[in-house]
């Protein structure tokens, strides 16, 4: 191969991918016209007496009561209320930041690529025909922007997928993990194709209209094919150690494609340990465009390892080799055949069953057949007709020769028609048997009904689970290749719509080793992909807040009561009611019920970082407080120093006072003794002071 030319490498691509895709299309085609007639025949009017039952009822009354139509219909909307998506896990359990980030970056792109749309398309076709499918595509964030080269994944739909989407036949996984190569067929007016190709298919090989599958060469439409060819190599890994003791694991083919990388090894102190070496295992996807003519253009390896091309089943089997499906719709057509035959015979039948139409002979109405005809719209008072004569001349009564008999019901239809509804409903399901709930039941009751119900239509939602969880296989390892621009931010999406932004290659600390390395680095993204079906009668929110109204009612304490009342609130669905919602998740993150997103998170940092106003009013209150407590302690020790110092000064006047009057009383003494030895008066005796 390594001696033939570009042209000669493509041509043989090319006859290689038309007798791999001439094989699948006689394998599968009879199962995939049967899954187009199906979601023909509950979807389109008038599909229901397609073919040789039109042919029969020529002419004649053709009624559709289209009840296929209803339980189809039934079972999408139970998908739609309560919708499935993708959660990334270590491979060794537990929580992880990185695999969070991932559940981020995912939602974000199925939200701006509109990635409902494919989901839904998918799973209706699933359910209607049997086969669905849905694309993961790589496109350019600005394609105005010549410097921008970022890139988005994109979650796009696949109409008509049972036409146009052929899988790898030794594939067997229902998810096509394993297919080799794939085809995604879309269709183009010749015009067109030979303006956007300058090819003409009458230009081809002849050999091509030889194929079973008409490519366009004679016709209107011509038929361009992706074709995808999943080329599997091996490789050996090496690992190098480094002076400091650091080890770098490097592909032999990385070395052989840089012949100075090995010498720059050698150079920076790195040595290979040759006993751990491993050979290892390499896919990459090469995807070309083809017609029938060739291959129109090699659009080289595309990102990830894997088809981008996801298959959705209704129901699926693999019976004598080949793969087997069909939705919910096939079982039901020849009973919704029956009964539209049936109620049109009935309606004919009521029709023409008016009033008894006399018989007469042409002598008898002739001149009055206008009267006659039209009587059934002017409703004439009466009617006339000519008399007639016997065998002897004479005018005879002109009475009718007979009458029509209008037609009967025959007994067997009646209960056909009743067998044919109990085949209806045993095959699709009684709905209305859940539109039918008596009123004062309990709301246990009301579960177990729709529980019932679901049973019916839990494949379609399980199987389409795999087609979702395949979806983010497909994602991880395309984005481990798109998103790791350093630097670069992107918005993520949490379980509750709340946007967030993540910086790819974000210096941070192993929270194992404290070495500094890159965060949100995808390329170390290795994870498994679970999803999670939960019950189809009624959302998941409602059955999240039936359930935490009951535990508010056993709640042991007021703080579990505040935070099941927060989470009932953050739950709740209606007009006018995101905010409150945000509120009360902004309560629980702060309380460290719920983990918060990065920018929560810096909020609260920030917050802690500068004081709120209440705290700090607080504190003033409470300095002024102190403040006036210490004026007052000083003011009290102020007023004990001074009534300390008066009570001293009193005592000394006291003293004084008392000094004072001893004086004066020993003068008075004096004075009295001086005047009784005056008067000779004999002194006082002893007891006498």
């Amino acid at each position: 191969m390594a001696n033939i030319t570009k042209a000669e490498r493509l041509s043989r691509v090319h006859a290689e991918a038309l007798a791999q895709f001439d094989k699948i299309q006689e394998a599968v085609h009879d199962e995939r016209f049967q899954c187009l007639q199906d979601r023909r025949f509950y979807s389109i009017a008038g599909a229901q007496w397609e073919g040789n039952l039109s042919e029969q009822f020529a002419n004649r009354p053709q009624f559709e009561v289209n009840k296929i139509h209803l339980a189809v219909i039934r079972i999408i909307n139970e998908y739609r209320n309560n919708r499935i998506t993708a959660d990334f896990i270590p491979k060794a359990g537990g929580n992880d930041a990185l695999a969070d980030m991932c559940d981020g970056l995912f939602r974000a792109d199925e939200v701006d690529s509109g990635a409902e749309e494919a989901y839904d398309n998918a799973f209706e076709e699933a359910v209607g025909g049997g086969f669905g499918a849905v694309r993961i595509r790589a496109v350019y964030e600005d394609d105005e922007d010549p410097d921008d080269e970022r890139q988005r994944i994109r979650i796009e739909p696949i109409y008509d997928a049972d036409s146009c989407v052929f899988f790898d036949l030794d594939a067997k996984r229902q998810d096509k993990a394993d297919a080799k190569h794939a085809f995604l067929l879309s269709f183009m007016t010749r015009d067109a194709y030979i303006a956007e190709w300058d090819d003409d298919p009458k230009t081809w090989p002849k050999d091509i209209s030889l194929s079973e599958f008409d490519w366009g060469q004679n016709g209107d439409q011509v038929v361009v094919a992706e074709y995808y060819l999943v080329e599997a190599t091996s490789d050996e890994s090496r690992l190098f150690r480094g002076v400091a003791g650091d080890e770098r694991r490097i592909l032999r083919s990385e070395i052989d494609n840089d012949p100075g990388l090995a010498s720059e090894l050698s150079a920076t102190g790195y040595a290979e340990d040759v006993s751990r070496r491993k050979r290892i295992k390499t896919r990459r996807v090469h995807k070309y465009l083809m017609s029938g003519g060739g291959i129109l253009e090699d659009c080289g390896y595309i990102a990830g390892a894997n088809i981008p091309i996801v298959p959705a089943y209704g129901k699926r089997w693999m019976v004598d080799g080949v793969e087997r499906c069909m939705g919910h719709v096939r079982l039901a057509k020849d009973s919704q055949r029956l009964k539209n035959m049936q109620l049109s015979k009935l309606a004919e039948l009521s029709a023409s069953s008016g009033t008894e139409k006399p018989i007469f002979i042409p002598e008898q109405v002739a001149g009055h057949q206008v009267m006659w005809q039209e009587d059934n719209i002017k409703n004439y008072p009466y009617l006339l007709v000519n008399p007639i004569t016997d065998a002897t001349g004479n005018p005879s009564p002109a009475s009718p020769v007979g009458y029509t008999k209008p037609p009967q019901i025959p007994p067997a239809m009646a209960a056909l028609l009743q067998l044919t509804e109990q085949d209806m409903q045993d095959i699709l399901g009684n709905q209305q048997g859940a539109d039918k709930v008596v009123s004062n039941i309990s709301g246990e009751a009301v579960e177990m009904i729709h529980d019932r119900m679901d049973m019916q239509t839990f494949i379609y939602v399980s199987n389409f689970a795999k087609t979702v969880r395949r979806v983010g296989e497909v994602w991880l390892s395309m984005a481990r290749e798109l998103y790791v621009e350093e630097g670069r931010k992107m918005k993520t999406v949490g379980t509750q719509d709340e946007l967030s932004t993540v910086v790819i290659g974000a210096p941070g600390k192993d929270p194992e080793t404290g070495a500094t390395i890159a965060t949100n680095d995808l390329a170390r993204a290795k994870f498994d992909v679970v999803v999670d079906v939960g019950p189809s009668s009624s959302s998941k929110r409602k059955s999240t807040v039936r359930s935490l109204v009951k535990m508010l009612s056993v709640a042991p304490d007021p703080e579990t009561s505040k935070v099941l009342s927060s989470l009932v609130m953050m739950n709740m669905e209606g007009e006018g009611i995101a905010d409150a919602r945000e509120f009360y998740r902004k309560q629980l993150v702060q309380i460290g019920v719920l983990q918060p997103t990065k920018e929560e998170a810096e909020a609260m940092a920030n917050a802690q970082q500068e004081p709120d106003p209440n705290f700090i009013l607080a504190s003033a209150l409470a300095e002024e407080a102190n403040a006036k407590a210490m004026k007052a302690r000083a003011d009290a020790v102020s007023i004990a120093a001074e009534v300390e110092k008066t009570r001293a000064e009193t005592m000394e006047i006291l003293a004084g006072l008392r000094e004072k009057a001893r004086e004066a009383a020993m003068r008075t003494v004096q004075e009295l003794a001086q005047m009784a030895q005056g008067q000779n008066i004999p002194p006082a005796g002893p007891g006498v002071q």
